[in-house]
């Protein structure tokens, strides 16, 4: 990123840039020695036209921290680190008192991350075979539409430890709007109020170029809801410019092997097109959210049963995350069962248990004047860590996948929700041999044949040729009347 930096002595975050008469164009400049490195750019977050610093990041030496200081002749730039100023993050929680990094008198807005999440921990444990074994490294999450209502009981969960585990240091990366800066700081200073030890991170903007940057996860929440009047096809083409600049943002800076989860609407088509956008990044690590749906049949099942939602096991949704979807109680379990021998009043599984799991969100909105921002949330968290902690013998969790080469014989080159089993390790693998009887097919064909329709709507950002606009018919999404 070539700029014009006007050096007239300015100190910056502790780089001091060497007094020069003239203004110097160059690009960014960094030095690196040994473990320590320090730069100099142009902050893109919000757009202000100020000169920051990227943080410090030291590593530990096995023994201790040395003094590092290098001059860079060709862009004039002096990088000076006092012994003193050196601390290192700890993955423990209980971490040490905190001491600011140099900062040369610039406010929390001014820097890349925001307010006591710009300092640095002080490092106790220097035995290298004890550090082995109580570090984790650092998972860098990104959510999009941050300052959102989901967004807001989502994150909380992540910083607490309650998703990636209770021993997993953490950062956030938050992309807002320009509208949202000002709620991006506040929820900035929410999270410094909660004293997370987890949380060593926040970093906020509205560029996702700049916030993508080496995350392991994105959460894609953010997305423009339906207007009155407005057809789905024009939904689909609001929102896919979103996921298509999204997945470009993801293909460029991602970690490579980042996992993907889209929570915004139509978010199993929005997942197909992001995954487009980014050929560098598996097309197996992109997931539609469709655990809320599941959730919302199990609970149902366990309603009718009379039993805790605890002894509900094995549901699948099949399809796409709108009312076409197919809740499938034929291989569900009650208290190790089929669902079909508890409950065996089969009109109403057919006849109102399907609609009443499709239209949930809708009737919810109904009810309460607002959206299920708070189980939407908490089905996120469940899905991640579906992927982070093995499933269950026997069991398996919904997540709308890449169906290429999937058992069931659906088309390929769609996001589609089937039954999904993991080891643990963020990867899974479809379930296969589930049963399918004549009232499941003629469902799930339905919901294929709805998300077919919208890839073609879609052609012109995933790169396909010939497409056209022919949805079969204006179907709602679940948390829509």
């Amino acid at each position: 990123m070539a700029t014009g930096l006007q050096a007239s002595g300015v100190q910056v975050s502790g780089c001091g840039v060497q007094s020069q008469s003239t203004t110097t164009t160059t690009t960014t400049t960094t030095t690196t020695v040994g473990q320590a490195s320090c730069s100099v750019a142009r902050s893109a977050f919000f757009g202000r036209g100020k000169w920051v610093a990227r943080r410090l990041r030291i590593a530990a030496h096995k023994e201790e921290l040395v003094l590092v200081q290098k001059k860079i002749q060709q862009a004039g730039v002096q990088c000076s680190v006092a012994a003193s100023a050196i601390q290192e993050p700890v993955a423990a929680a209980g971490a040490q008192p905190v001491v600011a990094a140099p900062s040369s008198g610039m406010t929390p807005e001014e820097r890349e991350c925001f307010g006591v999440f710009c300092v640095t921990y002080d490092l106790k444990e220097t035995d290298d075979d004890q550090r082995s074994k109580t570090w984790k490294k650092m998972v860098r999450v990104l959510v999009s539409g941050a300052a959102g209502m989901i967004a807001n009981h989502l994150l909380f969960k992540l910083a607490s430890g309650e998703v990636f585990g209770h021993d997993q240091p953490i950062a956030l990366n938050l992309l807002g709007s320009e509208k949202s800066r000002d709620a991006l700081e506040g929820v900035g200073m929410e999270l410094e109020d909660c004293l997370f030890p987890l949380l060593r991170e926040v970093n906020i903007g509205i560029d996702p170029i700049e916030v993508f940057r080496d995350v392991d996860w994105a959460l894609l929440i953010g997305a423009k809801p339906r207007d009155p009047g407005m057809e789905r096809a024009d939904l689909l083409d609001l929102n896919g410019k979103i996921f298509a600049e999204q997945g470009k943002a993801l293909n460029a800076v991602a970690s490579p092997d980042v996992k993907v989860l889209v929570v915004g609407n139509p978010c199993n088509t929005n997942a197909l097109i992001a995954l487009k956008n980014a050929p560098r990044i598996p097309s197996k690590n992109f997931h539609a959210l469709t655990r809320l749906d599941e959730n919302r049949a199990k609970c149902q099942l366990a309603l009718k049963a009379g039993v805790f939602y605890d002894n509900v096991s094995n549901v699948t949704i099949w399809g796409n995350h709108s009312t076409t979807q197919v809740p499938d109680f034929l291989n569900a379990r009650i208290n190790g069962k089929p669902a079909t021998d508890v409950i065996t009043d089969h009109k109403w599984l057919e006849e109102e248990f399907t609609p009443r799991v499709q239209t949930r969100g809708g009737a919810l909105i109904q009810k309460w004047g607002r959206s299920s921002a708070a189980s939407t949330a908490v089905s996120i968290a469940d899905a991640i860590k579906s992927l982070v902690t093995p499933t269950p013998e026997g069991d398996w969790f919904s997540s709308g996948v890449f169906t290429t080469g999937n058992p069931y014989g659906i088309a390929n080159e769609l996001i589609f929700s089937m039954p999904c089993r993991s080891k643990g390790d963020g990867d899974y693998e479809i379930v296969p041999d589930l049963q399918i009887d004549s009232y499941l097919y003629e469902r799930i064909k339905k919901s294929e044949n709805e998300l077919l329709a919208e890839k073609k709507c879609m052609a012109h950002l995933i790169g396909d040729d010939n497409g056209y606009c022919d949805l079969p018919e204006d179907t709602t999404l679940p948390g829509e009347q």
